[in-house]
C-alpha cells in the first residue's frame, strides 16, 4: 500500500524464505494453491488473471534439487540450516495502473521489471517463478471510484547465488596446483549475494567516513536503486524511486485497517457538521424548528463526544502496528547463546505474543464499541425524525441535501487520495466559479422573493 499522497514510487523488498514451511506456504499463496485466504480481498473468481511470466516445472523444492543434480547450483560450503530460497516483491500504487489503463498495462510493466529481475538475481535460470497477481482488490480506491480496482504487483521467487572460486588444497598431490582455481561454481549464498557494497560518489571513488573508513551501502538499498533505474531505462519515467530509509512503502493489514476506521469516523464528522450548518440556517426561521435542531445538536455532540473518547485507544493500536507489526524481522527476540527452545518460547516467544494478542483483542473491541455506538446514533435519529412528523416534508429534503454532501465529501476525499490533489483541486475551482456566477444571477430573484414576503 503506498502512501497516497500522489506520488507514485517504485518499491522492491527482498524476503528470506528460510524454513521449509515458509517456502510451502510461498509456493502455496503465490501459485494460489490454497481452497481459501486469510486476506478477504483476494477475490478468487479473478484468479484468471494472474499472469506468469516464469511457471514452475514443479515445487520450489524439487526444483531446486534438479538445478542442484544438474550442477547449475552448488550447496559447496552451505550450512545445513542456511537460507536457499528468497523471494522478490516489485510493487507500484494502485492508482498508477489505474491511471494508465489498467490491467494491459500492468501486465506490460510487470514484463518489463521481470526482465529487470532477471538481471538482479543474475540469470533466468536461478528463478523458479514469477507471477503478476491481479486479483487482490484495492478496496478503498474500489469503494471510492464506484468499480472494482485490483492492486497489481509481481512475485519472484529464485535462489540467491555467488560465483565461486575453488582453489586446489595442500592435499592435492600435485603441488604446482595447489591454491590454483580448480573449479568456478554458482554458490547458494544469501549472505553474499544481499551483502552491503561501498558507495561511492559522482567520480565511482569509495566514499570515505571522517575517520576514513568506507560507507557501506545497504544491499537492500541497492535493490531499490536497480530496480527504479532498470524501469526508467524501459520507459517509465512518470515515476519516483522509493524513499530511502522510510519504512511507510508498506503497511500490514492491521494498521491499514485501523486507518481506514480513523479515516470513515473523520469523513462522518465533517459530513455531520456540514449538514447541522444547513440545518441550523433553515432552524432559524421558525421556533418549532430550532428546538428539533437543538435536539438533533446534543445528539451529535454526545455522539462526537463518545468517538473523541475510543479516538486514543484506536491510535495506540495503530501506532502499536506501525511500530512493530511493520517489521517482524525486528519485533521477535533471537535467541541467546545455548539458550534452550523451552526458555525462549517460555521467557520471549509467549510474552510476545500475549501482547499481540492483548493488543488485537483491544483493537477488536475498539472497532465493535464504535459500530454499536454508531448503530445508536442511527437509531436515535430515526426517532426524531419520526416524532416531527409535521416537517416530514421538509426533514426530508434536507436529509437528502445531507447524504449527498456526505456522499460528496468521502468521495471527493478517496479520489483526492487515488489520483492526486492537483487534478482534483483544478476541478474543484471550475465547479466554485460556475457556482459563484449562477448565484449572482439568481440573486436579484431572491431579494424580490423576500421584498415580497
Amino acid at each position: 500500500m503506498a502512501r497516497n499522497d500522489g506520488v507514485d514510487r517504485t518499491v522492491a523488498r527482498n524476503r528470506d524464505l528460510k524454513k521449509s514451511d515458509t517456502v510451502e506456504n510461498a509456493q502455496a499463496h503465490n501459485e494460489r494453491q490454497k481452497e481459501s485466504y486469510s486476506n478477504p480481498d483476494i477475490v478468487p473468481e479473478h484468479r484468471s488473471f494472474n499472469v506468469h511470466y516464469r511457471v514452475p516445472t514443479g515445487s520450489y523444492e524439487e526444483m531446486f534439487s534438479e538445478l542442484e543434480r544438474q550442477k547449475i547450483i552448488s550447496t559447496w560450503g552451505q550450512k545445513p540450516d542456511s537460507t536457499k530460497f528468497c523471494e522478490l516483491v516489485f510493487d507500484v500504487n494502485s492508482a498508477y495502473f489505474f491511471n494508465h489503463g489498467g490491467y494491459e498495462f500492468a501486465k506490460k510493466f510487470y514484463a518489463d521489471a521481470y526482465e529487470a529481475a532477471v538481471k538482479i538475481v543474475g540469470g533466468e535460470q536461478y528463478i523458479l517463478s514469477a507471477v503478476m497477481h491481479a486479483d487482490e482488490r484495492n478496496r478503498a480506491m474500489s469503494e471510492a471510484l464506484g468499480q472494482d480496482v485490483y492492486h497489481y504487483h509481481l512475485h519472484v521467487v529464485y535462489i540467491p547465488v555467488v560465483e565461486k572460486k575453488i582453489l586446489w588444497s595442500k592435499r592435492c598431490k600435485n603441488p604446482a596446483l595447489v591454491g590454483t582455481v580448480k573449479e568456478t561454481v554458482m554458490q547458494v549464498s544469501r549472505s553474499k549475494k544481499w551483502e552491503s557494497k561501498p558507495a561511492v560518489d559522482g567520480q565511482g571513488n569509495p566514499m570515505l567516513t571522517a575517520s576514513g573508513k568506507k560507507i557501506l551501502k545497504k544491499s537492500y538499498s541497492v535493490l531499490q536503486d536497480d530496480f527504479y533505474r532498470y524501469m526508467v531505462e524501459a520507459g517509465y519515467t512518470d515515476l519516483q524511486r522509493g524513499e530511502r530509509g522510510s519504512t511507510e512503502e508498506h503497511l500490514t493489514v492491521t494498521q491499514f485497517k485501523v486507518e481506514q476506521e480513523q479515516q470513515r469516523l473523520s469523513d462522518l464528522a465533517a459530513a455531520q457538521s456540514e449538514a447541522l450548518d444547513a440545518l441550523k440556517d433553515l432552524g432559524e426561521k421558525e421556533s418549532q424548528k430550532k428546538e428539533a435542531l437543538a435536539r438533533l445538536q446534543a445528539q451529535t455532540l454526545k455522539a462526537q463526544e463518545k468517538l473523541d473518547a475510543v479516538a486514543p485507544v484506536v491510535q495506540d493500536a495503530a501506532s502499536f502496528a506501525r511500530n512493530h507489526v511493520s517489521s517482524f524481522e525486528d519485533l521477535i527476540p533471537e535467541a541467546g547463546q545455548l539458550e534452550r527452545a523451552k526458555t525462549y518460547r517460555e521467557e520471549k516467544l509467549m510474552p510476545l505474543m500475549h501482547k499481540l494478542k492483548q493488543k488485537f483483542l483491544g483493537l477488536y473491541r475498539v472497532v465493535i464499541d464504535l459500530q454499536g455506538k454508531l448503530g445508536k446514533l442511527r437509531e436515535k435519529l430515526e426517532r426524531m425524525t419520526k416524532e416531527r412528523d409535521h416537517y416530514k416534508d421538509l426533514f426530508r429534503k434536507e436529509q437528502e441535501k445531507s447524504e449527498s454532501l456526505q456522499e460528496n465529501v468521502r468521495d471527493l476525499h478517496w479520489v483526492r487520495r487515488a489520483l492526486g490533489p492537483e487534478r482534483i483541486d483544478a476541478v474543484i475551482a471550475a465547479e466554485r466559479e460556475r457556482d459563484a456566477t449562477r448565484d449572482a444571477e439568481h440573486l436579484p430573484h431572491k431579494r424580490h422573493d423576500r421584498d415580497t414576503r
